[in-house]
């Protein structure tokens, strides 16, 4: 996937209210832009980080300028924008990235999931021997410095409930998958980040061993944009 624009650079001051960064930028103003990651964005949010922004031009828009990169340490660029996973994930379907998820004849997007009040990121249908598969994805940019990235990087309950609904698609004898789309090109392997989120990781073990199945995505990040290229481990080990 390739940016809209050619990306801006600058050093990072503060990110604050989730949203929100403040970024001064190389004539040494300092602007506030759009942070696209409500996450905690631990190992992104360092002051005096390089930053890379993107413009956009909406006349609407408060602020012109959305944060998209960031590096970290050893200069790794990391895509921080949550909101390009899905479609990163979608590019890489189509690419035939993930073999057993091929074959299907229709892929929809943010499908609601039966019996809840959930929406799914696909679900993936019209398969010749597959039953449909209801597939949820969630962006990596945590990473320890033996290139295990892990997942989530704060408490979520939104996460836990996603894969606890997966596990109910599958005892209703349709397929439930789970992808980490790692917008970073130094990790191997991901893990659920047990030390932040027990909850996460023991439902996401129970989900896996209920027939949830789990993959990860590993991504080349350049300031041109970002490309899902090959499958990394997952490692679910206590």
């Amino acid at each position: 996937m390739k940016f809209e624009a050619p990306l801006i650079r600058g050093e990072l001051v503060r990110r604050y209210k989730r949203f929100l960064a403040d970024v001064v930028l190389a004539d040494g103003s300092e602007t506030t832009v759009h942070c696209p990651n409500t996450g905690s964005m631990l190992g992104c949010r360092e002051s005096g980080s390089t930053v890379w922004l993107l413009p956009v031009d909406n006349p609407t828009r408060k602020y012109p300028l959305g944060w998209e990169l960031v590096e970290a340490r050893t200069s790794v660029l990391v895509g921080i924008n949550t909101g390009r996973s899905n479609a990163l994930v979608a590019e890489a379907l189509a690419r035939g990235l993930i073999p057993t998820l091929e074959g299907f004849g229709q892929i929809r997007r943010e499908v609601k999931v039966e019996g809840t009040r959930s929406r799914i990121d696909f679900l993936l249908s019209e398969h010749p021997q597959e039953p449909d598969c209801y597939l949820e994805v969630k962006n990596v940019t945590a990473a320890s410095k033996d290139g295990c990235g892990f997942f989530p990087d704060a408490v979520s309950v939104r996460a836990t409930r996603h894969v606890e609904e997966l596990a109910e698609c599958v005892e209703r004898g349709q397929r439930g998958a789970l992808c980490f789309c790692v917008q970073r090109a130094d990790v191997q392997r991901v893990r659920p980040a047990d030390e932040i989120d027990p909850v996460y990781g023991r439902a996401l073990r129970r989900a896996v061993d209920l027939g949830v199945e789990v993959y990860a995505l590993g991504a080349s990040v350049t300031t041109d944009g970002v490309t899902l290229e090959r499958q990394l481990l997952v490692d679910l080990d206590d």
